[in-house]
């Protein structure tokens, strides 16, 4: 059974400055949670159609693992589809206001492994809903800053 967190914010940048927090590896580890790394699968970064990059989570021995591919890519529009211990999509979407940019972010995921997923839910939903806010908060910042 899939599970979706959503979450949004209003940034005072336009959308192609929001949008270059996504599609920026450099940016993106301005406002990615510190304890999660994303690196590109082949030679270089990139958000086209198609593009491979993993997200690794910090924990000592184990280091959790997504690998995800642009799946769906528009302006102002990145979806990553994922495998690994989640299975889904990660949307980004930038939506002009009349000042500034809203940015919509919608995780939706399934968790295969029932051990896993018990896991999550009982450890681990709370605080990744605190957590997508707070990325959100800080790509903000960023946004706000390097428009």
């Amino acid at each position: 059974m899939s599970q979706v967190l959503e979450q949004s914010i209003e940034i005072n940048a336009t959308a192609s400055a929001v949008e270059r927090c996504l599609t920026d590896l450099n940016l993106m580890h301005r406002w990615l949670n510190p304890v999660l790394r994303c690196e590109p699968v082949g030679e270089r970064w990139s958000t086209d159609i198609g593009s491979k990059s993993r997200f690794i989570i910090q924990i000592p021995l184990i280091q959790p693992t997504l690998n995800s591919v642009v799946v769906e890519r528009q302006p102002g529009l990145v979806v990553w589809g994922f495998t690994g211990f989640f299975e889904g999509r990660d949307r980004w979407e930038c939506q002009p206001l009349e000042k500034g940019t809203r940015l919509l972010n919608r995780f939706e995921f399934d968790i295969p492994n029932p051990i896993v997923s018990w896991g999550f839910n009982t450890f681990a939903a709370t605080w990744t809903k605190q957590d997508m806010e707070t990325q959100l908060r800080r790509l903000k910042r960023v946004a706000e800053e390097s428009q």
